[in-house]
């Protein structure tokens, strides 16, 4: 087999040792436009855990590079001259230079064939290779020839950022975080070799405007941010290595191989630095794409199928957990403002594959810190480790923890009428101890439904069924309820999830517009002002029955697209009136609903409003339209936000993953400055513990996790090992098995926590 590599950066690099090792009559050939000294950039990271797969495959390398590797344990956040250590993270960092000398040396021991200053673009000179390696960078030439065949597409982030270098020691990797009259600019740092550090300088292209800084004026940049860091620096200079500011560009590709090519490294798929070295995701890829070689060396398609198909999906967390992560630093503005406990929780756990008990794994002294500073901000007697059973109030409502259900339909009312399934569906997780339920969407009128099989209130008979609810709950319980008002507007006459086909007799459906929500829909009428004065009365009537029927609060529904929320987006919203066009224009309907209620539900009563912050479509709702909404909301009186996403439009392409709707609620609670909730694909209490401490929702709401489990805040209660109060008195003996069952199964998982994490190498 003939396997040419263009690029000699590590990943291209590394393949090569592990191919030629384990296939001696290979020929490989490497072709690198640089000279073999020439390195851009300063140090690369890595953590212990890849070190340690280095070591698997190939201990010659290994001995080499651990050799010359920089170790530390801790990690430094540090603001405006305070600072907070965290211990328990392996790193190590090594010179790009040396690393890339050192793996060239393990080429030549092995035979591969080095050939420098080629600068490869015509790839006719090498049609007897069997594979052509592209591994040149993020701006791949091979790549770019090829752009349409790999479906390449690049994003540049909005942030600036430049590496330099410098001869101050650092003990650990610190984040240097600097307010300026501009905005905060951060410094990503690191020691990779005795005497120099990395120093990777970030701020919003904003801040980077205004503090005048120019793309290759290195002598400027260095002028500028040595007087900003000037504390940080001590005394000790910057190094430039063409240091030009630039925007991450984020990388990905549709197919990582065409014909015999195959992709490797920047050129395949870029992760943000604040998650770790490019160097390391490049290396991961090298040994899936040898070990895919290795086991097809006869048959290349098969090699990069597999190599596609053990790498992807890897890949593709790496670099979704970094867009997440530079999302936070998109907005270091924003987290600026929070305690410096907070702010430092917030930055160590961004990309949310850290979380609290991790850290708390890691460093109980750090969490300690952050717990301690979170309880005397929320004035909260708390005596567990756990902030999600900490009390939280809205207007004269307080809520015993910070635990929601999440609105979900049930479908199995009868016209409107909710029964004995509503009964024990929400009185069974309200004895399970929540703090707040939501109930599923309920109507303000039948034809405000989404399915026949929707509740309702808008008759005595419907508010006396939910006052049977409510009143067995205020009795029994300190669980709250609260109901979700509203109409099904463009999306009514659905049929009930588990039929084939709506049953029953269809209705007119309204919408701010005559746009139906896909080919199966019926298309709605555009309401008009008649219409709209008769929803408006309908809502007002549903609120003062929902106070008849002994409701806590009322949440408005405004969201998903539905009624109130089509009139919010502009896919949903082409009126040419006064209820279309801008943002404010597009609020005035919902605006004056939420009004009406308002003035009407009793002033000691909250109200919440659930919005959509993103609609996942292009052209749809922009996060700036997302802050105004919440801020008129606030100022007409509401008291806190449910941020939700999505559902406006059946096109539609989320991005989903772990508590993937936080940062829109991050958003709004720290733009805004209103209280809000979130959810989405939030499992168990160890997230919804971060989620409070750093800063992103006040009120954490599950959807199906409470499906099949009404107890899940009796089980979280005993893993955390926080004895409730409101544990109802037939009920308690069961604490004497529950509580020592959940401290056995967390000792249990926290041993195999540890065990699991790499030794540190530190020497």
């Amino acid at each position: 087999m003939k396997i040419t590599v263009i690029g000699g950066g590590p990943g291209g690099l590394y393949f090569s040792i592990l191919t030629k090792k384990a296939m001696p009559h290979c020929q490989i050939d490497i072709y690198e436009r640089n000279k073999p000294d020439d390195s851009f950039g300063f140090g690369v990271v890595f953590s212990d855990e890849t070190l340690g797969e280095f070591l698997k495959r190939d201990m010659k390398s290994y001995e080499l590079i651990r050799s010359k590797f920089a170790y530390w344990d801790d990690i430094i956040i540090a603001r405006d001259g305070e600072s907070v250590t965290i211990a328990g993270n392996g790193f190590c960092g090594c010179s790009r230079k040396t690393l890339l000398q050192l793996l060239q040396q393990r080429c030549v021991e092995e035979g591969v064939n080095l050939h420098f200053e080629q600068n490869v673009e015509d790839l006719s000179q090498f049609a007897d290779s069997d594979i052509i390696l592209a591994t040149d960078g993020i701006g791949s030439a091979i790549r770019t020839q090829y752009q349409q065949e790999f479906g390449t597409k690049i994003e540049l982030k909005k942030n600036r950022f430049v590496w330099l270098g410098s001869t101050k020691p650092l003990d650990a990797f610190t984040y240097f975080f600097r307010s300026t009259p501009h905005g905060t600019i951060v410094a990503h740092s690191y020691q990779y070799e005795e005497g120099m550090s990395t120093w990777i300088f970030e701020c919003s292209d904003e801040t980077w405007q205004k503090h005048g800084f120019e793309v290759t004026n290195e002598a400027d940049t260095m002028a500028k941010i040595a007087e900003i860091f000037k504390d940080e620096l001590d005394g000790h200079p910057l190094i430039s290595n063409k240091s030009h500011w630039r925007q991450f560009p984020h990388v990905t590709n549709e197919n990582w191989y065409h014909n015999n090519i195959v992709l490797l490294g920047d050129a395949k798929a870029t992760a943000h630095y604040s998650i770790g070295s490019g160097t390391k995701l490049a290396m991961d890829s090298a040994i899936g794409l040898s070990d895919a070689v290795i086991a097809h060396p006869t048959n290349v398609q098969a090699a990069f199928a597999q190599y596609d198909k053990t790498r992807r999906n890897t890949v593709e967390m790496i670099q979704y957990a970094a867009i997440v992560s530079l999302d936070w630093f998109e907005n270091m503005d924003r987290h600026m403002q929070h305690t410096f406990q907070q702010f430092a929780f917030g930055c160590m756990t961004r990309s949310k594959k850290v979380t609290y008990e991790n850290l708390r794994l890691r460093d109980s002294s750090f969490t300690d810190k952050v717990l301690n500073e979170f309880t005397d901000n929320c004035h909260s007697e708390l005596v567990s480790e756990s902030p999600a059973f900490t009390t939280f109030k809205l207007r004269n409502l307080e809520l015993q923890n910070r635990i929601v259900m999440s609105s979900m339909g049930q479908y199995v009312a009868e016209n409107g009428l909710v029964n004995d399934w509503h009964f024990q569906h929400y009185t069974s997780r309200a004895v399970g101890g929540l703090g707040l339920i939501f109930t599923e969407m309920t109507a303000v009128s039948d034809t405000g439904r989404i399915t026949e099989g929707c509740a309702g209130i808008y008759t005595e008979n419907q508010v006396n069924a939910w006052k049977r609810i409510t009143d067995f709950i205020h009795q029994y319980t300190q669980t709250k309820i609260g109901i979700q008002l509203g109409h099904s507007g463009r999306k009514g006459c659905s049929k009930i999830p588990w039929e084939d086909q709506f049953q029953g007799n269809k209705w007119e459906l309204l919408s701010a517009s005559a746009i139906p929500f896909n080919e199966n829909s019926d298309c709605p009428k555009e309401m008009t002002l008649e219409d709209m004065q008769l929803v408006k009365n309908q809502f007002v009537k549903a609120a003062k029955n929902a106070n008849e029927a002994g409701f806590d609060m009322i949440e408005l529904q405004a969201h998903h697209g539905f009624l109130l929320a089509s009139f919010l987006s502009p896919l949903t919203n082409i009126r040419t009136d006064e209820f279309g066009g801008s943002v404010e224009k597009r609020l005035k309907y919902p605006i004056e609903v939420f009004t009406a209620i308002r003035e009407v539900f009793p002033k000691e009563k909250p109200i919440s409003v659930r919005i959509s912050a993103t609609d996942w479509a292009e052209n749809g709702i922009s996060e700036q339209d997302v802050l105004v909404i919440s801020e008129a909301f606030k100022k007409a009186g509401a008291d806190i936000i449910n941020v939700s996403t999505g559902n406006t439009v059946s096109h539609q392409k989320p991005q989903t993953g772990r508590m993937w709707q936080t940062p829109f609620s991050d958003a709004v609670r720290n733009t805004v400055h209103i209280p809000t909730i979130t959810a989405g694909y939030i499992q168990d209490i160890d997230q919804i513990n971060t989620i409070i401490l750093n800063g992103r929702a006040d009120l954490v709401a599950l959807g199906r996790p409470l499906l099949l489990d009404a107890n899940f805040v009796r089980n979280a209660q005993a893993y955390e090992q926080f004895r409730a109060t409101d544990i109802p008195n037939s009920y308690k003996m069961g604490i004497s098995h529950l509580y020592p069952l959940k401290a056995s199964e967390r000792k249990q998982m926290e041993g195999m926590k540890k065990a699991l994490k790499p030794k540190s190498n530190k020497k």
